[in-house]
């Protein structure tokens, strides 16, 4: 089966979710824009019913809010990484336990991406080393929380990314050479001040921007 024709056999509202929810992640429906169903399904070309159950499925994620695209509030980020500095932090040291050599070797491949990849690289290969971590916790209900917040992640991750935040990569290095070294509470600490400079940096230039 060719990719066009594998395209045409998922379902409907699978591939509108996945337009939607892109075009909110790239910026091309900017945060505040109000959602009508009927817009969407015309400049799409589907009906209203798998437009209405992608809709579901980006408010579950938490990219749409009162029918209109979210605009994270400085709360909202607060939230967002009080959680993720717990259940990342328990993954991590977890991690230093459980994780396997051939994860170990794509955690370092990760973070040779982060300092010479492209633009699209940095941002894949920072997901997949926190998503490995987390993968590490093996414990269903974490994992499906962070996945459920993967979308949300991905635009602070994006601020992160497009703005250069210093010392991003020496900081996976030092997770990293925790967890290679097994040392738990050390790999739990420095995770936790990684998310910590995340949430700091994003929070400064949220600020900078309602400035101007």
């Amino acid at each position: 089966m060719n990719r066009n024709n594998k395209e045409k056999s998922r379902p409907a509202y699978h591939q509108a979710y996945e337009v939607i929810r892109d075009r909110i992640l790239n910026g091309d429906i900017p945060g505040g824009t109000k959602i009508v169903e009927e817009k969407l399904a015309t400049d799409l070309g589907y009906s209203r019913t798998p437009i209405r159950e992608s809709l579901r499925q980006l408010g579950y994620e938490g990219l749409i809010v009162n029918k209109k695209v979210v605009q994270p509030t400085e709360k909202d980020l607060r939230n967002l990484f009080q959680v993720r500095i717990l259940l990342e932090g328990f993954s991590a040291q977890s991690a230093a336990t459980y994780l396997p050599e051939e994860d170990l070797t794509t955690l370092s491949e990760c973070i040779n991406i982060g300092r010479e990849g492209t633009i699209n690289e940095i941002m894949e290969a920072n997901e997949r080393f926190h998503e490995i971590i987390v993968q590490a916790s093996g414990n269903s209900i974490m994992i499906d929380t962070i996945d459920r917040m993967k979308s949300i992640i991905y635009l602070f991750r994006k601020t992160v990314v497009l703005h250069n935040r210093p010392r991003l990569n020496d900081e996976h290095e030092e997770i990293y050479e925790a967890i290679k070294a097994r040392d738990g509470q050390a790999a739990e600490l420095l995770m936790k001040n990684h998310l910590q400079a995340d949430l700091d940096f994003c929070l400064h230039i949220l600020s900078s921007s309602s400035h101007k």
